[in-house]
């Protein structure tokens, strides 16, 4: 996760205002051989892996563990603002 994607999404759970959120990642769909990514903000369950990066924790949820294994975060500026999830490790180095 680069700093700018941390950033951006501590101010997004501060204005949440709800100290029990954090950010979840999650595997919005499979095909092929390879996922695509999702970011909510959820509460923990019990099943959840809680993963620390840049000093924040992200809950990772039981399914598709294995296309979260080597996740990049990054916050873009350039050449349009947002997030972009990848894996290069699953085959996913970006939209398509």
């Amino acid at each position: 996760m680069n700093s700018l994607a941390a950033k951006k999404i501590r101010e997004a759970l501060a204005q949440e205002n709800k100290p029990e959120l954090k950010c979840r990642v999650y595997v919005d769909h499979v095909h092929g051989d390879h996922a695509h990514y999702g970011l909510a903000f959820d509460t923990q369950k019990p099943e959840d892996e809680v993963v620390t990066v840049q000093d924040m924790e992200l809950l990772v949820g039981p399914d598709n563990k294995d296309f979260i294994d080597g996740l990049s975060i990054k916050y873009l500026l350039y050449p349009s603002e947002g997030f972009k999830i990848t894996n290069p490790n699953k085959n996913n180095h970006g939209d398509h």
